[in-house]
C-alpha cells in the first residue's frame, strides 16, 4: 500500500513526494525500495503489487522498474485502506484464484529483514493450509500512545503454528495510562497493519462483512487486465465507503489470529520514532548526512542528504533537516505542529 499523502517529515516528504518515496534512512533507497526489498526470497517481482493514487503511479515506476506495470493498481482518490485492499484482492484472484497474499504498508522499517522474512513465510505456510487471517503483533518497547494494539490469547496457540495465537480484541491508541496497563500485560501488542491471508478467504470476508465495498469490485472482475479497468474503476472507486481495513473487516470477522512478532519495527510516524530508530552519538543524537559537525548538542537528529556542510552547535532536542532548499529547525517536542508549517510554505 504506498497511497499515502502524509507530510510528517517535512521538508522531504510533501504531498507531491510523501515520505514512502523519500530515502529517510540516507541509505540510498526509499521506504518503498526497502519494502520491496524486504521480500526477496519470498515473493517474485512480478507478484508483487502497488496500490498507489494515481498521481504517484510514475514516482512507483520509477522506484521499482522490477514490477510490472500493470501491477501498479491507481486509486483516483483517497478511500482509506479497506477499499484499497479489496480491490487488490480481487484483482489478485483474478490472476491467481489461489494466491497467497501479504498485504504491508509501503512507508514502515524493519531492522531485522532475515526475522522479517521467517515470519512471513510461517504464515503464509498457516494462511495456505487454513481459513485464517492472520495479522502480525509487534512486541511493545515503550508505551506508545501513537499505535492500536492486538489483545492475543496466549493461553492458547494455533495446534499448526505455536507462534500464531487467536486476537481477543483490537483496541484503539490508547491514552498514556492505558498504554502502561498494556505493556504490563504481556498479552498486549502493537497492530502493525501487516496481514496475510488466502485470496478466498479474504474475499469472503468481505461479501459477509463489508457488501457494498465488495460488490463494487466483484462486479469488475470481467474487466479487470483489460483496458477498461483504469476507467472503470476511476468510475466506481469514489462510490466506496472511506473505511479502514480493521473496521471493516478485521473487528468483524471470527478467524483472526495474530502472531507476535520482533523483527526491529516501526510505522516511522514522527521524527522521534526516526531518532529512536537510528545509531546515536554519545550525546544522543543521530546524524543522517555525510558533512554535519555537532558541537554541545544532546538528543538531536540532523537529516541533510545534500552536500552542503551543517554545523549545529548547543542544541538539545532538535530536529534539524534540509531538503531542496527547505530548511526545517524545531523542537522535538513540538514538532506535531511541522504540518502547519509545510502547509503554510
Amino acid at each position: 500500500m504506498a497511497g499515502g499523502v502524509g507530510s510528517r517529515f517535512w521538508p522531504m516528504s510533501t504531498t507531491e513526494r510523501p515520505k514512502q518515496f523519500i530515502d529517510v534512512l540516507g541509505v540510498g533507497r526509499s521506504l518503498l525500495q526497502l519494502t520491496f526489498d524486504r521480500f526477496e526470497s519470498i515473493c517474485q517481482p512480478e507478484n508483487i503489487w502497488v496500490v498507489t493514487n494515481k498521481k504517484y503511479a510514475d514516482i512507483v515506476k520509477e522506484q521499482l522498474p522490477q514490477v510490472p506495470a500493470e501491477n501498479v493498481l491507481c486509486e483516483p482518490c483517497r478511500r482509506n485502506t479497506a477499499p484499497c485492499i479489496c480491490y487488490v484482492s480481487w484483482r489478485i484472484k483474478a490472476k491467481d484464484p489461489k494466491a497467497n497474499i501479504v498485504v504491508t504498508p509501503s512507508d514502515h522499517i524493519v531492522t531485522n529483514t532475515s526475522e522479517f522474512r521467517r515470519v512471513i513465510t510461517t504464515c503464509l505456510k498457516f494462511t495456505g493450509e487454513t481459513d485464517a487471517i492472520v495479522t502480525l503483533g509487534m512486541k511493545p518497547t515503550r508505551p506508545e500512545t501513537g499505535y492500536g494494539y492486538i489483545q492475543a490469547d496466549l493461553t492458547s496457540n494455533s495446534a499448526r503454528n505455536k507462534e500464531i495465537f487467536r486476537v481477543d480484541s483490537f483496541r484503539e491508541k490508547p491514552d498514556l495510562p492505558t498504554a502502561l496497563q498494556y505493556i504490563r500485560n504481556k498479552s498486549y501488542f502493537w497492530n502493525a497493519g501487516i496481514f496475510i491471508w488466502n485470496v478466498n478467504t479474504i474475499v469472503n470476508a468481505y461479501r459477509i462483512y463489508s457488501p457494498s465495498i465488495n460488490k463494487i469490485f466483484e462486479k469488475l472482475m470481467p474487466v479487470y487486465g483489460t483496458p477498461n479497468e483504469q476507467e472503470e474503476i476511476d468510475r466506481w472507486f469514489p462510490e466506496c465507503e472511506s473505511i479502514s481495513v480493521d473496521y471493516a473487516i478485521m473487528e468483524k470477522a471470527e478467524e483472526i489470529f495474530v502472531c507476535p512478532a520482533d523483527f526491529g519495527w516501526s510505522d516511522l510516524g514522527t521524527w522521534g520514532a526516526l531518532l529512536a530508530q537510528t545509531k546515536h552519538d554519545l550525546y544522543g543524537n543521530s546524524v543522517i548526512g555525510e558533512n554535519v559537525k555537532l558541537f554541545d548538542s544532546h538528543n538531536c537528529i540532523i537529516h541533510t542528504l545534500g552536500q552542503k556542510k551543517v554545523v549545529v552547535q548547543g542544541l538539545d532536542g532538535y530536529i534539524v533537516a534540509e531538503e531542496d532548499g527547505r530548511l526545517l529547525i524545531c523542537k522535538l517536542a513540538e514538532e506535531q505542529r511541522i504540518k502547519q508549517f509545510s502547509e503554510e510554505g
